[in-house]
């Protein structure tokens, strides 16, 4: 009697967290085990996750994978997100295509451009505050604080007239809700309509006035172009960060002794946002790509090309051969190259507005707020265990 071999299951993914602190349990044994795995995505396609911290790393630079949405075998996490494959973007463009495209919006995003939003950020941030403050107790603090504060900053950038920026607060934060409803989108997606043709009929000095005149008036961009990649900064500028200041507070909450180290020493707090952002890496599944040519990965491993690859930046932002003590929280770390803004000629644009929000966010929010907790017990707290970007619902807090 022979026994024949019978090939390992194909897990399902996404895989999602257990701990709302930690990636998924799966990936350390897949870490320690190999370079990449095959896994099913939803639509029971197969496709490649790689763990390891510096496979990620080299991948995210290699030409042999594309960014590409429209290519056979993108590894689309949900049928919403399909819609992405008629959507050109710089985000799902490769060389050389990509490059010029990313830098039209590489002077919205300047140091000089970023510094000279602190003071409207920090004004922001005051307000929001004081708001809370004189307010009932408990509070939501994502609706409170957690959302606003991206959405005037990214309204900013954009060129959103200070009379129009109510409505686009209720908007975006709508959305931010759970099963919003179709007719939302639509409505901002008629407001971002609206200000492109103002932006093209009446340029400013603000990112979107500056494309149009230099892309959409010469004929380089269409204005549908120009709506589409608003949406794409849009959603990108607010929602990552808003999720960031939930979870982020709630990370300092749960680790009293260096809460109180931030208080008395501000200075730390630069630290303490990178450490958040390796910790918690809410966004890891933003790295979606192509093989377009046959990858060795090593240890018996080949991706061939036209298959899906995601690599798992979560898992490689805990990968103990790239950083001491992977899974503990600590503020001091001095390891700065996380892989939370992504790596390579992709990496996020808005690293460094997202920095100085959270900064300016969770210094004012300790310094104000000492007596700051949880309103509720910790099991009843709701995370987005099935979205894209991980955060957490509400977060009822008193003080």
């Amino acid at each position: 009697m022979t026994i024949e071999a019978t090939a390992p299951p194909v897990p399902d993914f996404p895989m999602r967290r257990g701990c709302p602190f930690d990636p998924p349990p799966q990936y350390g044994p897949m870490r320690e085990d190999g370079p990449a795995f095959r896994v099913r995505l939803p639509d029971t396609t197969i496709a490649w996750v790689v763990p390891r911290y510096d496979d990620v790393r080299r991948l995210l630079v290699d030409p042999r994978i594309s960014s590409d949405r429209t290519r056979p075998g993108y590894p689309f996490l949900t049928e919403d997100s399909r819609y992405l494959s008629k959507v050109r973007v710089f985000v799902g463009m490769d060389p050389p295509e990509h490059g010029p495209h990313r830098r039209m919006f590489i002077p919205g995003f300047t140091a000089r451009r970023i510094k000279a939003l602190r003071p409207a950020i920090e004004e922001n941030v005051t307000q929001r505050l004081a708001e809370l403050a004189a307010g009932p107790r408990p509070a939501d603090l994502v609706t409170a604080l957690a959302l606003p504060v991206p959405t005037l900053a990214i309204a900013q950038l954009l060129g959103v007239p200070d009379e129009d920026y109510t409505r686009f607060a209720a908007l975006t934060g709508g959305l931010m809700t759970e099963n919003p409803p179709r007719e939302l989108f639509d409505e901002l997606l008629a407001f971002v309509r609206a200000l492109v043709s103002a932006k093209c009929a009446e340029p400013g000095d603000d990112m979107l006035g500056r494309i149009a005149a230099e892309q959409v008036a010469t004929g380089a961009m269409s204005v549908h172009e120009l709506v589409v990649m608003a949406l794409l900064l849009l959603f990108a500028g607010y929602e990552t960060t808003a999720n960031m200041i939930a979870l982020g507070t709630l990370t300092l909450l749960q680790h009293p002794e260096q809460l109180a180290e931030l208080r008395a020493d501000p200075s730390l707090m630069p630290a303490a946002v990178d450490e958040m952002l390796r910790y918690l890496s809410i966004a890891e599944l933003a790295t979606c790509r192509t093989a377009v040519a046959d990858i060795d990965l090593g240890e018996g491993v080949v991706i061939r090309a036209g298959e899906g690859v995601i690599p798992l930046g979560a898992s490689a932002n805990r990968d103990p051969a790239a950083f001491e003590r992977p899974d503990e929280f600590d503020i001091h770390r001095t390891e700065r190259h996380h892989l939370a803004f992504g790596y390579g000629p992709h990496q996020c644009i808005g690293a460094n507005l997202a920095r100085l929000e959270l900064e300016i966010v969770f210094t004012s929010l300790i310094r104000d707020f000492p007596g700051l907790r949880l309103a509720v017990p910790f099991g009843e707290l709701r995370f987005k265990r099935d979205a894209n970007l991980f955060g957490v619902h509400e977060l009822p807090v008193t003080w």
